[in-house]
């Protein structure tokens, strides 16, 4: 699963990164998000098929839910049901598929001793890059409308075997245009892209323990241990 990750970039960086002209929302850079928290999400626009960022809310509510916890439990979806389950289909199939901006996450990897050890998986060079992600519309009982979105994950590379089960999806920028549909794309196509990004093109590194509470934030929570 994915259930931590870092966005350090500034608004205007993302922007650029991902070919957004319009108004961009103000947000700090986060060193540690985690779930039910507002990200910088990448989609097109419904009404003007333009791309935007906007702050949406970790944790997927479908449209059909009855109450918001749902999406407590909706922070992944796994690639290989998202066009099949309750869920997540709907979002899939009408183009509901956004561009999470990220710059690391986070896995947890269980040590000889027991305990579990925080990883920081990244780009080679620390490069920012887009987790494949599906986004929703959902309107509570007061008729306030909430945008939610999750990650998809699908099987581990070489270098994230080792340290977990599942890694997130990492969408490349050639195929940016058609996850989000703006090229068309079959569904074959779509589900295509959400195999392991290639292994040779991250690194991963351990991390301070202090990144297990989410009420953690900072550049520190991101060093290397090794290097300290």
């Amino acid at each position: 699963m994915c259930g931590r990750y870092s966005a350090s970039l500034p608004p205007e960086q993302i922007g650029r990164l991902f070919g957004v002209d319009g108004p961009l929302p103000n947000f700090p850079a986060r060193y540690n998000l985690a779930p039910t928290q507002d990200a910088p999400v990448v989609r097109r626009n419904p009404k003007t098929q333009r791309r935007q960022v906007d702050l949406l809310r970790w944790g997927l509510i479908p449209s059909w839910a009855k109450e918001s916890k749902v999406g407590n439990s909706l922070i992944n979806a796994r690639a290989e049901t998202i066009a099949t389950k309750p869920a997540f289909r709907t979002a899939f199939a009408r183009g509901r598929r956004c561009l999470v901006a990220a710059d690391g996450f986070y896995e947890w990897k269980k040590s000889g001793n027991g305990l579990k050890q925080p990883w920081r998986i990244t780009m080679k060079g620390g490069a920012p890059f887009a987790f494949a992600g599906l986004w929703e519309n959902w309107r509570d009982p007061a008729g306030h409308w909430i945008r939610t979105f999750t990650i998809i994950t699908t099987e581990p590379n070489e270098l994230m075997r080792p340290i977990h089960i599942r890694m997130p999806v990492i969408i490349a920028p050639e195929n940016y245009a058609h996850w989000l549909g703006e090229r068309d794309a079959s569904p074959d196509f779509l589900l295509g892209m959400c195999a392991p990004y290639p292994a040779e093109e991250m690194t991963a590194y351990p991390v301070s323990t202090r990144v297990n509470s989410p009420k953690s934030e900072g550049p520190e929570l991101i060093k290397n241990l090794a290097e300290l």
